[in-house]
């Protein structure tokens, strides 16, 4: 037969209230939100916000979202050759990009596949509503986010640019 060792244990009650004073003598860990306010994590997912010129409407990241929460449209526009003797060329205009922060989860792949950086994630979070249909934010909203986008970290050494 083999021996279990027992260790003396404090009887249900008094080891509960020794655990609870332990802990009441130690300090508060939370922030009291929103009359303190903690600064996000440097490269915190927040919100995602949108640089509207750099959006050539090509629905990239709308149609990679897994919640079909962008909603674009946009039209083509003619616009004179860029050098003399060339042809007429075709613009796409943005004129709706809307996210619906309701089914949004926030997974980033919209950010991740825009080809043109037109989206990027701001700290911002406080952006809450009171009725579920006003989380649906149109470009202004969005584009008014960049604000708070931080500056992208310098590259390392010896790291290629693109565009040279």
């Amino acid at each position: 037969m083999a021996k279990t060792s027992k260790k003396p244990k404090l009887p249900g009650l008094v080891g509960g209230l020794g655990i609870t004073f332990k802990t009441m003598l130690k300090g508060a860990v939370t922030v009291q939100y929103p009359h303190e306010r903690e600064d996000p994590a440097p490269r915190a997912r927040g919100v995602i916000a949108l640089k509207e010129e750099n959006c050539t409407v090509c629905m990239l990241c709308a149609r990679q979202c897994p919640d079909w929460c962008i909603y674009i449209e946009g039209h083509k526009e003619k616009r004179p050759p860029r050098r003399e003797g060339g042809r007429e060329r075709t613009v796409s205009l943005l004129d709706r990009f809307d996210i619906d922060y309701a089914l949004c989860m926030y997974c980033g792949i919209c950010v991740e596949v825009c080809p043109f950086d037109a989206l990027f994630w701001s700290p911002e979070y406080e952006y809450s509503e009171p009725n579920i249909a006003q989380l649906l934010h149109d470009k202004d909203k969005l584009g008014e986010w960049m604000e708070s986008v931080p500056e992208p970290e310098p590259l390392e050494i010896g790291a290629e640019v693109k565009g040279k």
